[in-house]
């Protein structure tokens, strides 16, 4: 299949192309950038481009909405730009993105592949009431794609009430995101708009469909979001209230989940790994970066805490949309 990605001179963007290198299912046929970036060689702007790309020459996004010429889109574009983009493209082809634009329309599923995969049933919604040939398919806030791959296998002892805490990487803030004056020596106790899409992306994802919409998970989620001084990898000290379960219970879940294996996924890999001390240094780039890895297991009180740690921009951005696309294939949906 061809595919373009938009943004892609951005972070998100230039994950999302080094993640297509060689890829067996997806050829990167139109990269885009800005109207400054249009004309020139991949390579020319970002230095480190796998070699498959360097010579690519950039397209302008109004460019490629004149004529995409492509099976599939990626999109890393800022929110901003998103919503009327994705929904001019949907019209012809499906749209995999890491925009926000669209993740609380009622047909647009958020979609984690090992915790909501049934949520792909929206597409057929979205295609009948929207009258589009494609779709539109969201992957979640980047901390919210940590947190719900550590709840989901949690899902059969009765999940009541979740709280996090995020200890979250700079470059979850883009490149222009935060100086180092702010970020050096510091930890900036507040990320706009960061805590709500956790507290309400969280429980789309856990919810359930019912009449054509997502209903949501009944149980309070409640967050607090702070940046800290590490490069990559979002870290998250959870508190959860269950019906029932025991540590050792719940760590054999943690253990055992793997609901992808077997499909032939070609970016797949191991969605959760248990380690006593979990660290951003140590384990963001664990299965290529989509492993999360879960520790620091213990009962506090009537409830559990945990710690859990993920690569933001590969797990919480362009590979979880990268496998979402390649679930959506594997399913028929494309």
């Amino acid at each position: 299949m061809k595919v373009a990605v938009l943004g892609a001179t951005g972070m998100v963007g230039r994950t999302f192309v080094k993640l297509l290198e060689g890829h067996p299912w997806f050829k990167v046929e139109k990269l885009v950038a800005s109207e400054r970036s249009a004309g020139k060689r991949y390579g020319e702007l970002v230095e480190d481009s796998p070699e498959e790309f360097r010579d690519i020459e950039l397209v302008s996004l109004g460019e490629f909405l004149r004529d995409p010429g492509v099976d599939l889109v990626f999109n890393a574009l800022p929110a901003s730009l998103s919503r009327e983009v994705e929904e001019r493209l949907a019209k012809d082809v499906p749209v995999f993105t890491n925009a926000r634009a669209h993740r609380y329309d009622e047909d647009v599923p958020i979609l984690v592949p090992e915790v909501n995969p049934e949520h792909l049933r929206l597409i057929k919604v979205q295609r009948e009431k929207r009258g589009w040939d494609g779709f539109i398919v969201t992957n979640p806030n980047c901390s919210t794609a940590v947190l719900t791959v550590s709840l989901a296998p949690l899902r059969e002892f009765g999940i009541k009430r979740v709280h996090v805490a995020t200890m979250q990487a700079i470059s979850g803030a883009g490149f222009s995101g935060l100086s180092a004056l702010v970020i050096h020596d510091n930890v900036v106790p507040l990320i706009s708009g960061e805590e709500w899409k956790i507290e309400n992306e969280s429980r789309k994802i856990m919810g359930q469909i019912e009449s054509g919409r997502i209903e949501p998970a009944s149980f309070e989620v409640s967050a607090i979001a702070t940046r800290v001084p590490v490069l990559h990898g979002h870290t998250e000290a959870v508190f959860i209230e269950l019906e029932h379960g025991s540590t050792e219970e719940i760590k054999e879940v943690f253990e055992s989940f793997d609901p992808l294996e077997g499909l032939g996924l070609p970016s797949y890999e191991r969605p959760l790994v248990y380690t006593e001390v979990p660290q951003p240094r140590l384990h963001r780039d664990r299965g290529k970066g989509l492993t999360v890895t879960v520790g620091r297991l213990e009962r506090s009180g009537s409830a559990f805490k945990y710690v859990v740690t993920g690569h933001n921009l590969v797990r919480g951005a362009a590979g979880g949309s990268l496998l979402n696309a390649e679930l959506a294939k594997k399913l028929g949906y494309i």
